[in-house]
């Protein structure tokens, strides 16, 4: 156990020299100055937290680890809480939209340049919206629940990020509910916890993605507990701060229960919109301009493709078959999913197994996609607490890197990430896509 406090020192002393890296930041806000530098930093940090993720897996570890983790994930976060978000701004458009609906106007009715909301303008959030001039929200009806209610309590940056560690919280007691259902170690809610992505991403810069994860949570252990119903309504809302999360139903769905959780997760979805429904087919916000402006339309935001267009031209229709390629390999992981026979519900077993649907799920989609931000890896992080593969763990939390591109190019530097986890997804189908477990009684589990 003392390799694992000596690790978590580690990272408590990385986050606090990462911290005096953006020591400046009231003259850098929002300069990309600093990022080189810090990123160095967490990459070594990335470094310590995969020897504490091998420590705790390969190791029978005395029960009181669970308290060295907790303390050493409060200790993380705590200092840099209190850090400006430097590395996004997209916290003051959670606080603005928050603002709008407490003044009772739909937000996605206008942009915030718009003269119609002239007088919530102040100094403090508006002139940090990015976009402002353009732009409509993008977030969906969860996402604007969740800042809704949070403007009535504070419009405030650290309320708004202490508000999304109480999201991660919650996040982290399902986790911990489902490794106990699961018969595995509680202190392996490291491989969560300590992930410095998650850090940076939600105590730096309160990303909303934390709503996200821990509906996603919720869902899953509402699943393990055989509540398909409302499980399925949980999942819809986790849908509904993101998308993504949309590509994990097959994994929830069980024989007996899977038309209670499509039908929750239906109604949810269409009661969610209904609470915005006056605002028509703004309703979607930014999302089409949002696919231009990241280069998804045309093909050059994705890595795959930019990768091909240093070879050779592309026609215009190769972004319609990546997609359709893209569209078909989840569908088939989908499928093979559903086709699987899958132990007694509820059993430790079925839970591992969830788990791991989820896991190269979410994985697949979120690579075929290949988002240019690092946040939107993190959700990667929840189901490897249950069942970690080695590409999958790789991409919750190398894409720290992502928060710099020195070589300005969609493929070269983003490789860093990819390439690493093609080779580590070779590794684990070599080895038949077991997963790394740290208790005898559930190892042969596939």
């Amino acid at each position: 156990m003392k390799w694992l406090a000596f690790l978590g020192t580690g990272l408590i002393g990385l986050t606090g020299f990462a911290l005096q890296i953006l020591s400046p930041w009231a003259a850098a806000e929002g300069s990309t100055s600093i990022r080189l530098p810090l990123v160095a930093t967490l990459a070594v940090t990335i470094a310590v937290y995969f020897l504490a993720v091998r420590l705790t897996l390969r190791r029978i570890l005395p029960a009181q680890a669970i308290w060295i983790v907790l303390a050493v994930a409060i200790a993380i976060r705590l200092p840099v809480l209190f850090t400006p978000p430097i590395l996004s701004s997209d916290v003051y458009r959670y606080i603005w939209d928050g603002r709008v609906q407490a003044a009772a106007i739909n937000p996605y009715l206008f942009v915030p340049a718009d003269s119609a909301l002239a007088a919530l303008r102040d100094d403090a959030i508006y002139p940090h919206i990015n976009r402002a001039n353009y732009a409509p929200t993008i977030y969906p009806p969860s996402a604007q629940i969740a800042f809704a209610a949070m403007a009535r309590i504070s419009q405030t940056v650290i309320g708004e990020k202490l508000f999304m560690l109480v999201f991660e919280a919650l996040a982290m007691f399902c986790a911990w509910r489902m490794l106990a259902l699961a018969t595995l170690p509680p202190e392996r809610l490291l491989i969560y916890a300590w992930n410095p992505l998650t850090i940076w991403s939600f105590a730096c810069d309160g990303h909303v993605d934390a709503v996200s994860i821990a509906l996603l949570a919720g869902a899953l252990l509402l699943r393990c507990r055989v509540r398909d119903g409302l499980a399925g309504a949980v999942l819809g809302a986790a849908i509904l701060v993101k998308f993504l999360p949309a590509v994990v139903g097959p994994a929830l769905w069980r024989r007996g229960g899977g038309w209670r959780l499509a039908g929750g997760t239906i109604i949810s979805i269409v009661a969610l919109y209904g609470c915005y429904a006056g605002a028509g087919w703004k309703v979607f916000g930014f999302l089409p301009g949002y696919q231009t402006e990241e280069g998804l339309g045309n093909g050059s935001g994705i890595w795959l493709l930019a990768g091909l267009k240093h070879l050779t031209p592309l026609p215009a229709s190769v972004v319609a078959v990546y997609g359709v390629v893209a569209l078909v390999v989840v569908v088939a992981l989908g499928l093979w999913i559903l086709s699987r026979r899958r132990p007694a519900v509820g059993t430790p077993a079925d839970v591992v197994m969830v788990c791991g649907d989820v896991a190269l799920l979410a994985a697949c989609v979120t690579v075929s996609v290949s988002p240019h931000y690092p946040w939107y890896f993190v959700w990667l992080a929840l189901p490897s607490v249950i069942r970690p593969y080695r590409a999958v763990l790789w991409l919750s939390a190398a894409p720290v890197v992502l928060y710099v591109n020195p070589l300005d190019d969609a493929f070269l530097w983003p490789s860093l990430v990819y390439a690493p986890a093609a080779l580590l997804a070779f590794a684990d189908f070599h080895r038949g896509w077991s997963p790394i477990l740290a208790a005898p009684s559930l190892k042969g589990i596939s």
